[in-house]
């Protein structure tokens, strides 16, 4: 495919407590999603169920456990004092029904994780789907005033980020929360006080990673930022190697570099150091909870009060307990991303659409190609027309040109014509129906385009050609190369018409790829041909074999060739000159000569000082 250029890539930092994007409008957006999302809702209710069967057999384990643990503790002491012995059979049967336990909730675990996993899925296909149809829907002003990065995000990173969340998040709350609620229950059934003693140490806990959290928050942002900027410094210097080399700039790249890197050290240094001082100050402040719950039981089981097995439990507990508060919190910074991509997914797939039917649709059985401009006005904006009063009547099988400076407007006659923009006013009429009577899918299959930027994909020159008709046989695609003047360096390559492109297409020159593109409109066969700078980046030889095979495409068809080599339009039957946005002049080569205006300044300025 086409090589465009892409906005530098930020690579993936370490872990810690990420800068989170948040969502202009949180509610809305997660509201959008849950509707989004409605034809799986018995599916979600299904998974909250299993998330809860799961984590109520998971919370109840470690009481039965102790069970085990206090019948063990009475049979040594019983074996010590001589009054009885160890039953292992009935400590064996607690741990059997443990064992079930979480065997039980495992089963449920994974039938959570594998329905949740494939609605996932399901909305992110739903989803890519949707947005790969929007795209073609979309009216082209929307392409031309954003990067294409812009717009493949929210197809890949967007989505993926949705997904990611979605998988996680839902389950993910639904096990915390459960989690935190039957811990709580069972640490009061073992001992309040006990349970007092753990729940002080949170706060202690919280101060504690809040105030490591708001002191490093502003280096991972640094390093975030800079880590994007010098993944960008790399990108454009592999990019740009052999200018920079030729420019003598090396020095200026490696010192811009080093100054990036320096930044990016420092905070890097900074965040990570006190990412790392969060899990010992949180291992110190656990310890002493572990150590305070460990003395207090002990006394309480000295007592009588509680029974040893209840201080094993009690410990397991207070572990479950602090744990699904950090896995809420995370997955917290996790909705708040999924939010936020999908407030961008959502703002796109309502993004206004091009119409794409009419009412009673004009259907031509034939399009023969007679077009007529009837006092077209035409500007991007209303209060800048560029097009201001233009008419040409032309008939089947002519051979227009639009010529100009850079910037003169040459390519908006094209969009008029496609309808990838509508007129102010006036009209465009093909064999007499006007082009908004079509439907568009139905108008632009009347049209053939060879682009200056030649548009190859990743696959063999056989089926790269034959994309211009999915149906023709290999012997059809061999015809259209020939008529294109292209076979023979086909047969020439390492396996012919089976070598396969890669991804830029980079493996057969600029030449060959725009030869390749002229056989791929001849077999398309349209009635209608644009061609637009198909010449205009390769030597004088390779021109002359493409406008050879130019010839042989626009042959019994109406064609529009935008160019900027006048030689190669001098016979045709009407020129259209444009500037400043406007056509300023429009006849045959010889009438514009005669007229000595701007056109004969134009043809001048290319042949005459050229000698």
């Amino acid at each position: 495919m086409s090589n465009h250029s892409r906005p530098p890539r930020g690579g993936h930092g370490p872990r810690g407590p990420m800068a989170v994007e948040k969502a202009k409008d949180f509610k809305g957006s997660i509201g959008k999603l849950i509707k989004y999302m409605g034809r799986y809702k018995f599916a979600i209710v299904i998974v909250g169920l299993c998330a809860v069967a799961s984590t109520v057999f998971s919370v109840v384990s470690p009481k039965v456990l102790g069970e085990a643990t206090t019948e063990l503790a009475k049979g040594i002491m019983s074996k010590i004092q001589g009054t009885g012995s160890i039953d292992l059979g009935l400590i064996g049967q607690i741990l059997l029904f443990v064992l079930c336990l979480y065997l039980v909730s495992a089963l449920f675990q994974f039938i959570q994780g594998w329905i949740m996993t494939g609605v996932t899925q399901k909305v992110c296909y739903r989803m890519r789907r949707d947005i790969s149809e929007k795209i073609n829907r979309m009216p082209m002003k929307y392409f031309e005033s954003r990067t294409y990065g812009e717009v493949l995000s929210r197809i890949t990173n967007d989505v993926d980020t949705l997904g990611m969340g979605l998988n996680q998040s839902i389950t993910q709350i639904i096990t915390s929360v459960c989690t935190i609620i039957g811990v709580m229950i069972m640490m009061l059934t073992i001992s309040p006080l006990m349970t007092l003693i753990a729940i002080i140490i949170l706060p202690v806990s919280a101060f504690l990673l809040g105030l490591i959290v708001k002191h490093s928050q502003k280096y991972f942002k640094t390093q975030q930022e800079y880590l994007g900027k010098i993944n960008g410094i790399v990108e454009e210097t592999y990019g740009g190697h052999l200018i920079i080399k030729a420019f003598n700039k090396e020095e200026e790249t490696i010192e811009n570099f080093d100054d990036t890197n320096k930044v990016l050290y420092k905070s890097a240094w900074k965040s990570q150091f006190l990412s790392g001082m969060m899990h010992p100050a949180m291992m110190f402040v656990g310890n002493i909870g572990y150590a305070a719950v460990a003395l207090s039981g002990g006394l309480l089981a000295i007592n009588g009060v509680i029974q040893i097995g209840d201080i094993q439990a009690f410990i397991q507990y207070v572990r479950n307990f602090t744990q699904p508060i950090q896995q809420i919190s995370q997955v917290i910074n996790q909705v708040q991303s999924m939010a936020a991509a999908s407030e961008r997914v959502f703002e796109f797939l309502n993004e206004e659409e091009e119409q794409q039917t009419v009412e009673n649709p004009v259907s031509l059985g034939e399009v023969k190609g007679e077009v007529k401009f009837d006092h077209v006005k035409f500007g991007y904006s209303e209060d800048k027309i560029i097009v201001k009063d233009f008419s040409a009547d032309i008939s089947q099988g002519q051979k227009i040109a639009i010529v100009g400076p850079t910037g003169a407007g040459k390519t908006t006659m094209v969009k008029l014509l496609m309808r990838f923009y509508d007129v102010n006013s006036g009209a465009i009429t093909i064999d007499g129906h006007n082009i908004k009577d079509f439907n568009r899918r139905e108008l632009r299959d009347a049209f053939g385009m060879v682009l200056q930027d030649t548009w190859l994909f990743k696959g063999t020159i056989m089926e790269n050609i034959r994309y211009g008709r999915l149906d023709a046989t290999d012997a059809e695609v061999i015809a259209a190369a020939k008529a294109a003047h292209a076979d023979r360096f086909i047969r020439t390559l390492p396996n012919g018409y089976d070598m396969e492109l890669n991804e830029d297409a980079s493996n057969v020159s600029q030449g060959q790829k725009q030869l390749l593109t002229i056989a791929r409109a001849i077999l398309a066969d349209n009635p209608i041909l644009i061609l637009d700078e198909a010449t205009s980046s390769v030597d004088t030889r390779t021109e002359v074999r493409i406008q050879k095979a130019m010839n042989n495409l626009i042959k019994g068809r109406t064609s529009f060739i935008i160019a900027h080599r006048l030689s190669t339009i001098k016979d045709a039957d009407l020129i259209l000159v444009m500037k400043d946005g406007d056509i300023v002049e429009q006849g045959t080569h010889t009438q514009l000569i005669e007229k000595k205006g701007f056109y004969a300044e134009l043809y001048n300025s290319q042949f005459c000082n050229a000698s």
